[in-house]
């Protein structure tokens, strides 16, 4: 038997007897026969830890907290139970209505969750919609109006559709917040607080987030009901399987770096982040002027042209997909071998998402950072919140006499956790006064004073 601790109480959730009780089947978890097919055809055996936690609490309608990393089978634990609880209830929904609502913050990830949802429901005659911006909005209206059991949507496209009146959530059943850190990073607060407030009071809800800062706790005590508390790892720990390292570098010579490192033969498929949109196009256009197969993905760019670049990424014509934030936790591609932090990201817990775009699917992966005199502490930031410290790799190419900053510029488990400064320099977390780098036009979310993201700042602490 599985026990699960309620939200609020600080406990993780556990097994009883669990050195005894293995359960390596999803048989075991209940799961109707149509759903058992789809999942063998998919060739899974086992059950993830977050699916083995999940899905039971899920089938028995409880509300979820859930906090895993990316990678680890998340879509499928709230999936399949949500198909099994939806096809046991006979009868189509009403004209524009929907039974159940998946928010997620990027197109890319609310395509990946639909394609999920008509991986696994392929034995089950239940209807689905997925709703993004980029796209003409006419056919998405028509296929709404008509009701649908199932809609994966993002909170800005959503609230146009439901403003046209091309759908209602008065019969919402199941309703879930995927990727809850990154849509506040993004600025959907308020987009989701109307969202919230045309929900009915009765439902299943569950909220999932790869980390958990502080301030979404507020957000999740609003929404959750006596939740099952659900954490498979530490909050903002890295994969184990990724090893990590950092080059410290001038500015002007960080494309250089790059296209050396890009020469080793063992990189065969090199996921690149910028902190800026135009910072990706610089990187994406000196890539492909020294030879290279690039392609950039990020906010600005038209959906065609992001789905294009995906899928040269992910048949391998691409060799480097360069890529903003907005596309760290959309992109699910099994066989990423090296993840490049070109820039380091203002966001410490970007870090985590950046390089869990490799090391998937039980592989092993390479996560290389860049790191000028100006981000070191953005790099003591990371190395504070993942609480170890990135190894320093000396390059010829790279700034000299650096190693010496290893024990001293992160995370100093003698510190007990807090790191330690070089006279003069000052931690850019939790400083009213400090200003961070920037590139100008970004896609970084805006942080106020007192280290708080912005959307903090504006809820006020009340939840959504």
């Amino acid at each position: 038997m599985i026990v699960g601790a309620p939200f609020g109480r600080g406990s993780r959730f556990t097994h009883r007897s669990e050195r005894k009780i293995i359960l390596d089947s999803f048989s075991a978890l209940n799961l109707s026969e149509p759903l058992l097919k789809a999942v063998a055809a998919e060739g899974y055996s086992a059950p993830t830890p977050i699916q083995l936690r999940a899905i039971p609490e899920l089938l028995a309608g409880r509300d979820l907290l859930g906090i895993a990393q990316t990678g680890t089978g998340k879509t499928a634990a709230f999936a399949l139970p949500m198909l099994q609880r939806l096809a046991e209830k006979s009868g189509r929904p009403a004209r524009g209505t929907t039974r159940a609502l998946i928010l997620t913050p990027t197109r890319e990830l609310a395509a990946q969750i639909g394609d999920s949802f008509k991986t696994y429901g392929r034995n089950l005659k239940l209807t689905r919609a997925v709703v993004f911006g980029g796209v003409s909005i006419g056919k998405q209206i028509d296929i709404l109006r008509g009701g649908v059991d199932i809609v994966v949507a993002t909170p800005g496209r959503l609230v146009d559709l439901i403003q046209r009146r091309a759908l209602t959530l008065s019969a919402v059943e199941i309703f879930v917040l995927d990727e809850v850190d990154q849509m506040l990073d993004l600025g959907f607060i308020h987009a989701i607080r109307k969202i919230v407030a045309m929900l009915p009071k009765e439902r299943q809800n569950l909220f999932f987030s790869a980390t958990m800062p502080k301030e979404i706790a507020n957000l999740a005590a609003g929404l959750l009901s006596n939740p099952v508390r659900i954490e498979v790892a530490p909050v903002a720990t890295t994969v184990e399987k990724v090893n990590q390292s950092v080059i410290h570098v001038e500015p002007a010579r960080k494309l250089q770096l790059l296209s050396e490192l890009l020469g080793d033969n063992n990189m065969t498929r090199t996921l690149v982040f910028t902190r800026t949109k135009h910072g990706a196009d610089k990187v994406m256009k000196g890539l492909s002027a020294g030879g290279f197969t690039a392609a950039a993905i990020h906010g600005n760019k038209s959906q065609a042209n992001r789905e294009k670049a995906l899928a040269g990424f992910k048949q391998g014509k691409v060799l480097v997909l360069v890529a903003t934030d907005i596309a760290a936790r959309g992109i699910d591609v099994d066989s990423v071998s090296h993840v490049i932090n070109y820039d380091l990201p203002h966001v410490p817990e970007s870090y985590v998402h950046r390089i869990g775009r490799t090391a998937r699917a039980g592989a092993e992966g390479t996560a290389i950072a860049f790191c000028t005199p100006e981000e070191r502490s953005l790099l003591r930031d990371i190395e504070r919140t993942i609480r170890q410290a990135v190894p320093v790799t000396d390059h010829a190419l790279g700034l000299k006499n650096v190693s010496s900053l290893a024990p001293t510029h992160g995370w100093n488990p003698a510190g007990k956790g807090k790191p330690q400064q070089h006279r003069g320099q000052k931690s850019n977390r939790n400083h009213s006064g400090g200003k961070r780098p920037h590139g100008g036009g970004g896609e970084a979310p805006k942080r106020s004073q007192g280290g708080k993201p912005s959307w903090m700042t504006r809820l006020g602490g009340q939840s959504a």
